[in-house]
């Protein structure tokens, strides 16, 4: 087989870094990781990094010849505002979204006249669940909802430019993605990872930050990267929405446990408070691990991203009253029957990346973890 390269944009991010170890590992591909900072992979991990801010058209421009070879696109590229929630609603950040696409796929198409196969993001706010309780599961057959969002305005420029084009998109709808990239907008492992460390170096309870209930359902970055390349070998991808997870359900309060074990703490449980005000006040104490433990990410801003704030949202912390966030809970039937079975449990999944995250130094190892 000839070889194949894939372009992952938006490298440094938590689907972008799975990916490029994913491909890279796999026989026969060439992998081009495009973002502004490579990612943090180990250096046996074989990429070419293209640094490169895709808001900057220009730059974009001049970095096409580099991609004539590109047969496969992964573009999972996303731009956040800080406090994170706020911007989904605002125009401006849509747009932002858009124009960072367009900028790098017009002369990309331009370039890559052997293109193949695009994969594109969006996530369950397609469904709206940021702004309604969804019906469950959502399904990938149903009518767009009508909400404004930078999904669709990406969504309908890839399809314009698919038109008679030789290259099949195929846009992914994963749940709630977990992995090992840092500093990103959404990622709860670095999240869990600090307050982790804090709580064990000042001796203080693994306290579930939480409110109980809030059914819900994740998906590991390493299995969204098996997915990817399983796209790019069969027609069945081709043209098609898919619903990603890891195929089980979970609530936060019910995982506690389990995350309590991967980091040998005991789990505790009481009134739900802010991880990002919890965090914030014990900055001091990441500066103490960091000058200690020789971390590998010195300011807590740069472990965190805007992940922290995302937190809060995903444990309940500012619901009104006793309320809880409504389910949102998807159907992955469409992608197992066009032939993707890739499953992981996710207690085992939260316990793999913390450990992951003190192997790379960016967390303290657990002093003691239970088995």
């Amino acid at each position: 087989m000839s070889q194949q390269t894939v372009l992952i944009a938006g490298a440094s991010g938590v689907i972008g870094q799975a990916a490029i170890a994913r491909f890279a590992a796999e026989p026969g591909w060439r992998v081009i990781g495009v973002s502004r900072r490579p990612a943090d992979l180990p250096a046996a991990v074989d990429y070419v990094h293209v640094p490169l801010d895709l808001l900057d058209a220009e730059a974009c421009r001049a970095a096409a010849p580099q991609f004539a070879g590109v047969t496969h696109v992964v573009y999972a590229a996303l731009y956040e505002k800080p406090g994170l929630v706020a911007g989904w609603f605002e125009q401006d950040q849509m747009d932002t979204n858009l124009a960072m696409m367009r900028n790098l796929m017009e002369p990309l198409l331009g370039a890559a006249m052997g293109l193949r196969h695009v994969s594109a993001f969006q996530g369950t706010k397609a469904y709206g669940a940021h702004v309604h309780q969804i019906a469950l599961p959502a399904r990938e057959s149903w009518p767009r909802d009508p909400h404004a969002n930078f999904y669709w305005l990406q969504e309908d420029y890839l399809r314009e430019r698919r038109a008679a084009a030789d290259w099949s998109l195929t846009i992914w709808r994963p749940q709630v993605v977990f992995g090992g990239a840092t500093g990103v907008a959404m990622n709860i492992v670095p999240v869990l990872g600090a307050y982790t460390a804090i709580c064990r170096e000042l001796g203080l309870p693994f306290a579930y930050p939480g409110r109980p209930g809030g059914l819900g359902e994740a998906v590991d970055a390493d299995l969204i990267a098996d997915a990817l390349v399983w796209a790019t070998g069969t027609t069945a991808a081709g043209d098609e929405t898919f619903n990603i997870t890891n195929g089980d359900v979970f609530t936060w309060a019910d995982a506690w446990p389990a995350i309590a074990r991967a980091v040998g703490l005991e789990p505790v449980f009481g009134e739900a408070f802010s991880i990002v005000e919890f965090l914030r006040e014990h900055e001091p104490v990441w500066d103490r691990l960091v000058a200690r433990d020789g971390l590998r990410v010195a300011r807590l801003a740069d472990l965190l991203g805007e992940s922290h704030h995302y937190a809060d949202l995903l444990f309940g912390v500012h619901a009104p009253g006793s309320a809880v966030r409504a389910p949102v809970l998807v159907s992955t039937i469409k992608l197992r029957q066009a032939g993707f079975g890739g499953c992981i449990d996710t207690d085992a999944m939260f316990a793999k990346w913390l450990a992951r995250l003190a192997e790379r130094q960016i967390i303290p190892p657990a002093s003691s973890p239970r088995p």
